[in-house]
C-alpha cells in the first residue's frame, strides 16, 4: 500500500508539473509535492539567481505555524540567501547554500546537534515562534545539464503520530526523483518564458524599425495594439451582446500580437510613399521646384515689362504697360497660391479644379534658353489627385503592404497558440462587405479575402480605422475631432466596412472616450452628436 501510494503521488506530482504554465504555482506545487512525499511540516524551495550569486525565497511554508509565503500567496520580501561571504569566499556555513555550492545532498537529523552549519537564523526563529526545527533534509534542484538552479529544503518529518523523526534513505531517493523532475519543469518553463519574451522583443523591434522609417506609422502600431487590446478586454467583461465570447489569455496575446504586426509590410513601402504628406512630394516636396519655375515666369514678365518701358513714346503706353504687368503678376500669384493650395490635398479635386491646373500648366517658362510648361505632365497628374495626396499607382503601392505583411508572417513559426496571427494582421482592411460568391471587400492577399472574417479580425479592423481616424500625427491631413472621426465611423459601419454591432458595442463602452482622455489633444475634444442607434 505504501508504495503504490507513493507511486499515485509520484504520477500526481509528475503530471502536474508538466501541466502547470502558472510560474507561482508551479513554484508551490513543487514544495507541495516534496512535503506530501517526505510526511515534512514545512519547508522552503529557493531558486538560484541569474547572476548565480544567489538562493532566492520562492515559497516557505510550515504547516504547524499556519505559515504559507510565496507562489499564489504573494511574493517573499526577504533578501536572497548570499552564496558568498563579505571576504567573497564560498558561504559553506549555510546549509542551503552549500547545497547549492557543492550539488550534494544533505540530511542532518537534528540541526541543534551540528557544529558545521550557522543555524543562528534558525534558532531565532523558534525562539521567536515557540517551533522546535530538528530534522532538515536539503536537496539540489538540477536540470537536465546536472547544473544547480534551485534548492529544497525540507524541515521536520512526521510520523502518523505528529512525532518529528529523522529523514530516511528512501525520503532521500524520492526527493531527489522529484526535484530532478521539478529541475527540467522550471527549465522548460523558464526557457518557454525567455522565448515567449524574445518573441516579444522582437516584434516590438519590428515596430520601432518601421518607426526610424515613418514616426506616425510607429506610434500608429502601438495604439492600434492598445485599442485592439482594450476591445478585446471589453468583450470578455461583457454580459450582453458577447456574454458567449470569453478570450482566453493566449487568444488575447494572439490578438496584440497580430495589431503589432499589422503593418509589418510598410518596412518594403518606400518612405516617400509612407509619408506622402503633399501630392508634389516624392524624396522632397516638388512644390519648390514648382516655386522657383513661377519665380523664373515672374522675373521674365518683369524684364519684359521694363524693356518695353524703356521703348515706351508716350506716358499713356507706360501706364497702360504697368498696368498690364501687375494684373499678369498678380496672375501668376495666383495661380502659384492655387497650386500650393492644390499640392495639400485638403480639399476635394472636382472637374472645375483639375482643369484649372492643366491651364496654369500650359504657361510657358524659358530655362536654359528653352520653353517649358510650368508645370510637367507628372506635375499636373499629381496635382490632379481627386482625394488625399497619393496617385493611384501609389495608393497601390501602399495597399500592397497587407500582402506584403501576410507573406511575411505566414513564414514566421508562430507556436500553436500564435497560429492566427498571420491571419488577423491580414484581415486589417478588410471589410465585412462581402459580394456574392462570400468574398470579402477591401483589400489585401486574394486567399484572405475568401476566408470568412473573426471577431478577432473585426475588432482589430475597428482599432485601425478608429487609431487613423483620430491620430494628429499624420503629416498628410489635420486631426479630426472626436465627433468628426466617430461620424466617419458610423458612415462606414452603416456601410458595412466595419462590423455594425462591434462598432456599437465599441461606443457603448464607452471606449473611444477612455482612448481620447488618454491620447487625444484637447483641441480634438468635442461633444458627440452622432447616434449610433440609428446605424
Amino acid at each position: 500500500m505504501r508504495k503504490q501510494k507513493i507511486i499515485d503521488q509520484l504520477i500526481n506530482i509528475g503530471y502536474s508539473l508538466t501541466t502547470e504554465k502558472n510560474f507561482d504555482k508551479l513554484m508551490e506545487g513543487i514544495l507541495l509535492g516534496a512535503k506530501d512525499l517526505s510526511n515534512a511540516d514545512g519547508g522552503t524551495l529557493y531558486l538560484q539567481t541569474e547572476d548565480k550569486k544567489h538562493l532566492k525565497f520562492m515559497v516557505v511554508q510550515t504547516d504547524s505555524l499556519g505559515i504559507k509565503m510565496g507562489g499564489t500567496n504573494g511574493e517573499i520580501s526577504w533578501d536572497p540567501l548570499s552564496l558568498t561571504k563579505k571576504d567573497g569566499k564560498q558561504n559553506r556555513e549555510q546549509v542551503a547554500a552549500l547545497c547549492a555550492i557543492d550539488g550534494n545532498l544533505i540530511n542532518i537529523p537534528d540541526v541543534y546537534e551540528v557544529d558545521d552549519f550557522n543555524f543562528e537564523g534558525t534558532k531565532a526563529f523558534d525562539s521567536g515562534t515557540g517551533y522546535r526545527t530538528k530534522s532538515m533534509l536539503v536537496v539540489p534542484m538540477k536540470n537536465h545539464e546536472n547544473d544547480v538552479i534551485g534548492v529544497l529544503q525540507l524541515l521536520n518529518k512526521h510520523d502518523d503520530d505528529k512525532n518529528t523523526i529523522d529523514f530516511t534513505k528512501e525520503d532521500e531517493n524520492l526527493i531527489l526523483s522529484m526535484s530532478s523532475q521539478a529541475a527540467v519543469s522550471i527549465t522548460n518553463t523558464k526557457l518557454i518564458e525567455g522565448l515567449e519574451n524574445l518573441l516579444n522583443s522582437f516584434i516590438q523591434s519590428i515596430a520601432t524599425a518601421i518607426g526610424e522609417k515613418s514616426a506616425y506609422t510607429g506610434g500608429h502600431i502601438n495604439r492600434v495594439a492598445e485599442v485592439a487590446s482594450m476591445i478585446a478586454n471589453a468583450i470578455n467583461e461583457d454580459q450582453d451582446e458577447y456574454k458567449d465570447i470569453n478570450f482566453t489569455p493566449d487568444e488575447i496575446k494572439e490578438i496584440v500580437t497580430a495589431a503589432w504586426l499589422h503593418d509589418i509590410g510598410k518596412i518594403t513601402t518606400p518612405e516617400y510613399v509612407v509619408d506622402k504628406a503633399t501630392k508634389l512630394e516624392t524624396i522632397y516636396d516638388r512644390i519648390n521646384t514648382v516655386s522657383a519655375k513661377f519665380e523664373i515666369l515672374k522675373r521674365d514678365i518683369e524684364i519684359k515689362y521694363l524693356k518695353d518701358t524703356i521703348n515706351a513714346k508716350t506716358q499713356e503706353e507706360k501706364d497702360f504697360l504697368t498696368k498690364e504687368y501687375e494684373e499678369e503678376l498678380s496672375q501668376i500669384e495666383n495661380n502659384f497660391e492655387f497650386v500650393c493650395t492644390s499640392n495639400t490635398g485638403g480639399e476635394f479635386m472636382a472637374d472645375e479644379k483639375i482643369q484649372r491646373i492643366e491651364s496654369i500648366a500650359s504657361k510657358i517658362v524659358q530655362i536654359e534658353g528653352k520653353d517649358i510648361n510650368i508645370l510637367t505632365q507628372n506635375e499636373v497628374y499629381n496635382l490632379s489627385i481627386r482625394k488625399g495626396t497619393l496617385t493611384e499607382e501609389e495608393r497601390k503601392v501602399i495597399n500592397n503592404h497587407v500582402t506584403v505583411s501576410y507573406n511575411m508572417l505566414q513564414k514566421l513559426p508562430f507556436p500553436k497558440k500564435l497560429k492566427d496571427v498571420p491571419l488577423i494582421a491580414a484581415s486589417h482592411h478588410k471589410t465585412a462587405r462581402t459580394d456574392e460568391n462570400g468574398t470579402h471587400q477591401g483589400y489585401g492577399a486574394s486567399e484572405i479575402m475568401a476566408v470568412p472574417m473573426s471577431i478577432k479580425d473585426k475588432l482589430l479592423a475597428i482599432a485601425d480605422v478608429f487609431e487613423a481616424l483620430t491620430a494628429s500625427d499624420r503629416p498628410y491631413k489635420k486631426a479630426n475631432s472626436l465627433n468628426q472621426s466617430m461620424k466617419i465611423l458610423s458612415f462606414m459601419a452603416k456601410d458595412n466596412d466595419l462590423d455594425k454591432d462591434l462598432v456599437k458595442f465599441f461606443v457603448k463602452a464607452d471606449l473611444h472616450n477612455k482612448y481620447a482622455k488618454k491620447h487625444l489633444d484637447e483641441s480634438q475634444m468635442d461633444e458627440i452628436t452622432v447616434d449610433f442607434d440609428s446605424i
